[in-house]
C-alpha cells in the first residue's frame, strides 16, 4: 500500500490542488493522501471537507499547522504515520506535479518487486515536453553558488556534469540526489535515514534525505514513466526565498563539508 503527502502554502486550490487530488484518489494502492498546509490557518478546510464523500473520506486527510513548519518537517508527520502504520510505502510530492493514477501503481508496483531501490524518481519534463534535470551529483559549494551568482557560460560544462547530462536519461540511473518534487520512498529505507533532516526549512533537505538513502538502497532515476513538473523556482524570483536558499544550503555545506566531503567525492565517482 502506499501513503501520499503534499505540503501546501497558501495554494490554489481550483486551479492546482483539487485537479490533482481528484487524480490521487483513483490510485488503486492508496490508503491515505495527507495535505499539510502550512499556510498559518485552515484555507482549505472547508474545500478538502467537500471531496471527501465515502470513500475519499477515508483516504484524505488536511492537517493545518499553526504556523509555517518548512517542507521536510511537515513531509516528517505524515512520514510518520506511514511508519507507524507500517505502510510499505511513501509518494512525498508537489502540488504543481501532473501524474496519472496508473503511472504511481506502475511505480508502486515496481518498487515492491524490487527491495533493494529505497527511492525512485521518474522522468521529469515542463508543461511544454522539455526535460528537466532534477537527478544530479552531489552538489559542491561551487555548484549550487555559482549557477545562481555566475554567467552559464563560465560553468555550463561543471553544471551539465552536476545535472548528469553527460549520461544517457534514457536508462535508469542509480543518483545520488534526487528532486523533492516527487519522491517516491520505501517507508523503512527512509525511516533508517533519519527522515527530513527539520533543520532545513526548505530547499537542501531532499538532498539530504537522497544521500542519507542511497548509503544503503539504490536511489533510482527511472525514465520509465514521465511526469510533468510546473517548476516555480522561488528562489529565482523572490529575495526573500533566495536569501531562505542561501541559509539553508549553508546549513547542509556546515553538516556535511564545504570543501572536504568524502561521501560526495565517493557518490559522484561511481557515476
Amino acid at each position: 500500500m502506499l501513503n501520499i503527502s503534499i505540503v501546501l502554502y497558501r495554494p490554489k486550490w481550483e486551479q492546482e490542488v483539487l485537479p490533482l487530488v481528484a487524480e490521487l484518489l483513483k490510485v488503486k494502492n492508496l490508503r491515505r493522501i495527507y495535505l499539510v498546509d502550512n499556510s498559518e490557518k485552515d484555507w482549505l478546510k472547508e474545500h478538502v471537507d467537500m471531496q471527501k464523500a465515502p470513500p475519499a473520506s477515508n483516504q484524505l486527510r488536511y492537517m493545518a499547522m499553526p504556523e509555517n513548519l518548512g517542507y521536510g518537517k511537515a513531509h516528517n508527520i505524515a512520514l510518520r504515520e506511514s511508519a507507524y502504520q507500517e505502510v510499505d510505502l511513501h509518494l512525498v510530492m508537489n502540488s504543481d506535479i501532473r501524474v496519472t493514477a496508473e503511472a504511481i501503481d506502475a511505480m508502486h508496483d515496481w518498487m515492491m518487486a524490487h527491495p533493494m531501490v529505497g527511492q525512485l524518481m521518474p522522468r521529469v519534463v515542463h508543461p511544454d515536453g522539455s526535460q528537466q534535470y532534477l537527478a544530479k551529483r552531489l552538489p559542491s559549494p561551487l555548484d549550487v553558488f555559482g549557477r545562481r551568482f555566475l554567467p552559464a557560460s563560465w560553468i555550463a560544462k561543471r553544471n551539465a556534469r552536476y545535472e548528469l547530462r553527460d549520461l544517457d536519461l534514457s536508462r535508469p540511473i542509480n543518483a545520488p540526489y534526487l528532486s523533492g518534487c516527487f519522491m517516491l520512498l520505501r517507508t523503512k529505507a527512509a525511516v533508517e535515514a533519519g527522515l527530513f533532516d527539520e533543520r532545513y526549512f526548505m530547499y537542501p533537505e531532499d538532498i539530504d534525505l537522497t544521500r542519507s538513502i542511497h548509503r544503503n538502497y539504490l536511489t533510482l532515476y527511472y525514465p520509465e514513466w514521465t511526469i510533468v513538473h510546473a517548476h516555480a523556482q522561488a528562489s529565482y524570483k523572490n529575495k526573500h526565498m533566495l536569501w531562505i536558499h542561501i541559509q539553508n544550503m549553508c546549513r547542509y555545506f556546515n553538516k556535511y563539508g564545504w570543501f572536504c566531503d568524502r561521501e560526495r567525492r565517493m557518490f559522484n565517482h561511481s557515476l
